[in-house]
């Protein structure tokens, strides 16, 4: 018998593997327009998108991103990360950041362009055309529970109106529909 802590662990199906190893016959290169019904895309700098037409994977994400091969690195971006293999680290780091739902700026201070090894993407990198693409999949983000109670359910009868004082709300500003907005302090 499995320890007590996997037993609630969601088992997710694997089927990206062979996703990832058939990337090229799942993707299309062409006009934004005509792309527009891809499950994910990445626009290129020359105004071409490409796009992802894979079959859905229950339980997982997928991400996209592509560069032309033969772009210029820009100069600030060699001197922070170097070169060699930049496109594709490039790619790599993207696309584990659209999967996390990061800022690129936030990732390159944590991660630089590198990939966590603890992480749970999979991803592959190849060239397809004159591009360097990267496919990437996560676990999807098990479902939460809704614990709001609605607005019946609530044991408040009366919305609230008027201000309160800055000092019992520990600093944060609060004002009512009479206050006429918020001026200074956060929109509650």
């Amino acid at each position: 018998m499995p320890p007590p802590s996997d037993l609630d662990r969601l088992v997710r199906p694997r089927p990206v593997p062979g996703l990832l190893v058939a990337a090229e016959r799942h993707l299309r290169i062409g006009a934004p327009a005509d792309l527009a019904d891809a499950v994910t895309r990445s626009h290129l700098d020359d105004g071409r998108c490409v796009g992802w037409y894979g079959p859905s994977a229950p339980g997982w994400r997928v991400a996209i991103d592509a560069e032309r091969a033969d772009a210029p690195v820009p100069p600030a971006l060699v001197r922070r990360f170097g070169a060699r293999d930049f496109w594709a680290r490039w790619t790599r780091a993207e696309c584990c950041c659209k999967l996390a739902d990061v800022p690129m700026a936030v990732w390159w201070r944590r991660h630089g362009l590198g990939t966590p090894a603890d992480g749970s993407a999979i991803w592959r990198t190849f060239g397809v055309a004159d591009l360097v693409v990267t496919v990437g999949f996560a676990p999807a983000p098990l479902p939460s529970v809704d614990l709001a109670l609605s607005d019946a359910e609530s044991r408040l009868t009366t919305p609230f109106v008027g201000t309160v004082s800055a000092r019992s709300t520990g600093g944060a500003v609060r004002s009512g529909p009479s206050s006429g907005g918020c001026r200074g302090g956060r929109r509650w």
